[in-house]
């Protein structure tokens, strides 16, 4: 009998040579993190499913028009969403080796959408896109993002969040026709146009809303994207059946136009201009930069801890190995976002149902890439959705960020009255600037009443006295004579 045929050889000291590791092994540390690439691959799907319905949701938020009365492309939008998602995911597998998803902050195209592109067209948006990617890089580089984690009070923090899963919601509801306008002479808003819901439409954001909400309630994986699926064919139901009239689904019917695969739509790609910004003046300008990175930094930092904590990858002190790194692909996702033409791209939470599965390591991420990559070909797929039922899945997502309501104390007014005038002015002026603006002056007016000015610290100051000055700025321009 040969030695082959009983096992491997000994070495001289009688014990078996460790196996020979595959070079993913060696280089996504698979093998040390207890993991194996099965559970990789296995989680890198679950995550993909998790979080796959940023192709839907992103280009309905990113569907307004801008200050020149320009839209971007539905397939261009949809193109580009999956483009970014699978780009800086690659990155962040390969490059952060860290089972992390990134794909275009809801936060942060809310605040394109309804701040940025107002104001300027979508090119000089996106190129505001860039400017803040290079800013967080650059604070991850210099280590400057310890002291702007430290400066905001953490309950701010959480308010920042919630305020904008307010803005989300708000926008979700305004698509999907459940809120709309007042009338002349009445209320600001109204339930539907009349004070009533009208036509199918919404009452399938409704079904669908609640198909979410309830299989979130039995904790079924992939619960959302499952609701768009059901919510879809519930829309294709309905417009076969009862033939809602021209117009009444926002985005169009829900229709296969072709094959169910296309080439992709490359038109956004590289469409960036850094220009024309002084228009707004330099004060908007920054404020414009600070909400970015405020929308996409401090959530990103958060995400990237926790799911590193729940995949064991964080020591005893809570500090994870690579964080820099992964802090770095996250900031350059807002560049590879803004070149895109998808706005800011940014850790997901859902990277968590990747982690559940089994996940440790980058090659998970890596696996959610590649599927992000096939999507590009799936345009025609995802455009069956309709608006209505994409809309449900906003309002669920900013439900989910309120949850961060638990990390307040609500007993402390300076923590309680700042949280809560950030977290209803985003969705009640249309602006996260505004929220971000009026709990920053009123927790250092607080903590001033309360003996306490020092506390806020230098950077709060600075800050209170920025955000003063963008309130006032209207004012202060009639009475420097500037307008």
């Amino acid at each position: 009998m040969t030695q082959s045929s009983v096992g491997p050889a000994l070495t001289a000291g009688g014990a078996c040579p460790p196996p020979r590791r595959s070079w993913p092994d060696r280089y996504f540390r698979i093998t040390e993190r207890g993991s194996t690439p099965a559970r990789e691959v296995r989680g890198g799907i679950t995550t993909f499913m998790a979080m796959s319905y940023i192709l839907l949701l992103n280009p309905l938020i990113l569907s307004g028009k801008d200050a020149t009365g320009h839209t971007l492309g539905h397939a261009g939008l949809i193109t580009a969403t999956a483009l970014a998602a699978a780009v800086s995911t690659l990155l962040m597998g390969l490059v952060g080796r860290a089972p992390l998803a990134l794909a275009a902050g809801l936060g942060v195209s809310g605040v394109l959408a309804g701040q940025v592109a107002p104001h300027m067209s979508w090119p000089q948006a996106m190129g505001m896109c860039v400017v803040y990617g290079g800013v967080i890089v650059l604070l991850v580089v210099t280590g400057l993002r310890e002291l702007v984690m430290n400066a905001l009070p953490l309950a701010l923090k959480h308010a920042i969040t919630m305020g904008i899963g307010m803005f989300i919601a708000f926008i979700g509801l305004v698509k999907a026709g459940f809120v709309h306008a007042g009338p002349k002479g009445g209320g600001p808003v109204t339930l539907g146009p009349a004070g009533e819901l009208a036509g199918w439409p919404v009452l399938v954001f409704c079904a669908t809303l609640l198909i979410v909400l309830m299989l979130q309630a039995r904790e079924v994986p992939g619960a959302i994207l499952i609701g768009i699926v059901a919510g879809t064919l519930l829309a294709l139901a309905v417009n076969a059946l009862a033939r809602p009239g021209p117009g009444a689904w926002q985005a169009g019917p829900p229709e296969l136009h072709g094959g169910a695969v296309s080439m992709p739509d490359f038109s956004l790609l590289g469409r960036v201009e850094f220009g024309g910004w002084g228009a707004l003046g330099g004060l908007t300008v920054g404020v414009i930069v600070f909400t970015l990175v405020l929308a996409g930094f401090f959530d990103a930092m958060a995400t990237i801890i926790g799911v590193g904590t729940e995949a064991g990858l964080a020591d005893a002190d809570g500090r994870m190995p690579g964080l820099s790194r992964a802090l770095f692909v996250d900031g350059a996702g807002g560049a590879i976002g803004g070149l895109s033409g998808a706005s800011g791209q940014t850790v997901f939470v859902e990277s968590a149902t990747g982690v559940g599965e089994g996940a440790r390591t980058g090659l998970s991420a890596t696996v959610t890439g590649l599927l992000f990559a096939a999507c590009l070909f799936l345009t025609p797929l995802t455009r069956i959705v309709p608006g209505e039922v994409a809309a449900a899945a906003l309002v669920v997502i900013g439900a989910m960020m309120m949850g961060n309501a638990r990390h307040v104390d609500w007993n402390d007014r300076a923590a309680a009255v700042p949280a809560f005038l950030t977290v209803v002015l985003m969705p009640f002026t249309y602006s996260i600037t505004a929220g971000v603006g009026a709990g920053v002056i009123a927790y250092t007016a607080i903590r001033t009443a309360q003996g306490r000015w020092r506390a806020p610290g230098p950077f709060m100051w600075v800050l209170t006295a920025v955000f003063g000055v963008y309130f006032a700025l209207h004012p202060i321009e009639e009475w420097l004579g500037v307008t």
